[in-house]
């Protein structure tokens, strides 16, 4: 499989501007040389957002999350890393390259293409469809509504995609479009159904849901799982709500579960909603909603099926949710659907039910009381004991305490009296922390303890300005010097020298993996060094000057320790006078 070279994507990196990535997304205000905004991640009402434009980093001190401008296109975009690769090369105007190698992803443009191509078939095969454009018209669907969503058809014939992608076969299997035969050959994997395309966040085609007009028993039939379509990963009609809004940023997500309840409320003016893929909600489903929205409310039927549904929706959202994210849960009447409610009692009501759904804690602590009665003793301790796991899935802060509160109070306890401690561990670790210390089994760590305070202040204002490796004169004599970290140092100090464009990103995205990140990592997230750039500069040589010194000082008295136990040569006593000489050239500076 080919793959696209690492060279590449460090001329990617040194090419893009991060702030201009980000600005397009986030709103960023200045805050001295760096920008600052609201967190794009964890719903926080202070900024804790930081780009660093010389560094060409973000860093996200609510949530812990740090990187370059692929990491944030990856955490921000939902991309996977070759995608947001391809994404910042479109920005920067320049193909993406590939080479042969067994360790790549490389994005599947043939499938792509095969996917476009069919998606085109199928709205042209729709305009010649009576029997499918009478369906869409009984279920109330208007054509702009069905151009908005790209609805399709697929005919009654076991080879009529197949014929119209006969030169890309191969591509059109990877994209689960076509079937292989047992004796040979294929056959289209939609027939005589109305296609619903399943969209990515940059528009792309990515899968189909095809809906049977025949006696199909499957009525309603998904893409399988391919490289490309992962139905744990997407959720139908998320482009078109985040299209839908003029910043991208929704109200609300409604979730429900199924491709004419998306299209229907759409119509009806209930933009944000969005349907699983006939699967249960994911974790994956519930961080992707949550780039898009501060609220998810999920939508089931009343029945038990509907509330069993809704719990184990309510599993996945819980280590998601805080003070900053809301969860709340819906339930339909007896016999109605998104779809059917909102055509019978119109937009205005169903918007008013969506008001009015369940919180989560809410939903959470009845369906516990329901299990467990809180009339007596028992009941009560019994209530408890089901809470306690499901509080522990929460994150640390307002909203953990306030539930763990409530549970106290419905149980008539005091919140001391739940000793909870021992079993609640932090549910989010600080990334950004000091990282451990390096352990015997860790591959090529070498280091134990952190790099001494006077290394970590030089390789903060390298990091800082990577362009002042080129003042680090005598960098061999430096890592004589019995400083932790100093070998650390004059790593990144040739690196930059070999690299004399590279920032801070550049370094970790080459260095990834390798031991020395631990200890770089934290000084790259630590806030920017005060002063501009020439005092930056000023310190550095010399803090270096002061280093050197010491090494010549070192070097020196060792040669003259020796001239009390044997006669120094001519060479080393000429070696100590350029040495001395050396010396009073830095006081003459001073």
């Amino acid at each position: 499989m080919s793959r696209i070279p690492e060279s590449f994507i460090q001329d990617l990196l040194a090419r893009i501007d991060i702030v201009e990535i980000i600005g397009a997304r986030v709103e960023l205000k200045h805050a001295g040389r760096e920008l600052k905004g609201l967190s794009p991640f964890t719903s926080e009402k202070s900024p804790s957002f930081f780009v660093n434009p010389q560094k060409q980093m973000f860093f996200d001190f609510s949530s812990g999350k740090n990187g370059n401008a692929i990491g944030f296109l990856m955490e921000f975009d939902r991309l996977s890393y070759v995608e947001a690769i391809e994404e910042l090369a479109h920005r920067a105007g320049v193909e993406v390259p590939r080479e042969a190698g067994a360790g790549g992803s490389a994005v599947l443009e043939g499938p792509l293409d095969a996917l476009a191509a069919a998606q085109r078939f199928f709205l042209e095969q729709l305009r010649h469809s009576p029997q499918a454009i009478d369906y869409l018209k009984k279920r109330g669907v208007n054509g702009e509504t069905a151009k908005r969503f790209g609805i399709g058809y697929a005919p009654d014939r076991w080879d009529a995609l197949t014929h119209f992608v006969r030169d890309s076969t191969r591509h059109a299997l990877t994209a689960g479009l076509l079937i292989e035969r047992d004796s040979g050959g294929t056959y289209d994997r939609f027939r005589h159904r109305v296609m619903f395309p399943i969209r990515d966040a940059r528009a792309r085609v990515i899968g189909f849901g095809g809906r049977a007009l025949g006696d199909d028993p499957a009525k309603y039939l998904n893409s399988p799982e391919t490289p490309l379509f992962h139905k744990g990963r997407h959720l139908y009609g998320l482009y078109e709500a985040r299209q839908a809004s003029k910043t991208g940023v929704l109200a609300y997500v409604l979730v429900v579960e199924g491709y004419m309840d998306v299209v229907m409320l759409s119509q009806h003016g209930i933009t944000g909603v969005v349907a699983t893929l006939g699967t249960a909600t994911t974790r994956e489903h519930v961080q992707l909603l949550f780039k898009s929205t501060r609220k998810v409310v999920f939508c089931f039927d009343g029945d038990r099926a509907g509330r069993s549904a809704a719990w184990r929706a309510l599993d996945q959202v819980l280590p998601e949710v805080d003070e900053g994210r809301e969860c709340a849960f819906m339930f339909l009447p007896e016999g109605q659907d998104p779809d059917s409610l909102v055509q019978l009692e119109g937009q205005a009501a169903f918007a008013a039910r969506i008001a009015e759904a369940q919180p989560l804690s809410a939903f959470l602590l009845g369906q516990l009381q329901q299990q467990s009665p809180v009339t007596t003793l028992e009941g009560r301790a019994q209530f408890v004991a089901l809470a306690r796991p499901y509080l522990g899935k929460l994150r640390e802060g307002a909203l953990r305490t306030l539930m763990r509160a409530e549970v106290a109070r419905i149980a008539r306890m005091s919140v001391a009296e739940l000793d909870f401690s021992a079993r609640l561990a932090p549910a989010r670790p600080d990334s950004l922390a000091q990282p451990p210390a390096a352990t015997a089994g860790d591959e090529g760590a070498g280091r134990t303890v952190a790099p001494s305070a006077p290394v970590q202040r030089l390789l903060q204002l390298l990091l800082e300005q990577p362009q002042l490796a080129s003042q680090v004169s005598h960098i061999k004599a430096l890592e004589k010097l019995p400083l932790e970290g100093m070998d650390l140092f004059v790593n990144v100090a040739d690196w930059f020298i070999e690299h004399p464009q590279a920032h801070a990103a550049l370094l970790l995205q080459a260095w990834e993996g390798r031991p020395e990140c631990r200890w770089l990592q934290p000084l790259v997230a630590a806030p920017t060094v005060a002063g501009e750039q020439q005092s930056i500069a000023q310190e550095f040589v010399e803090s270096l000057d002061r280093l050197h010194q010491r090494v010549l000082l070192e070097e020196s008295q060792a040669l003259l320790d020796q001239a009390s136990q044997r006669e120094l040569t001519a060479q080393e006593w000429h070696k100590i006078r350029a040495i001395q000489g050396q010396l009073r050239s830095f006081r003459l500076k001073d």
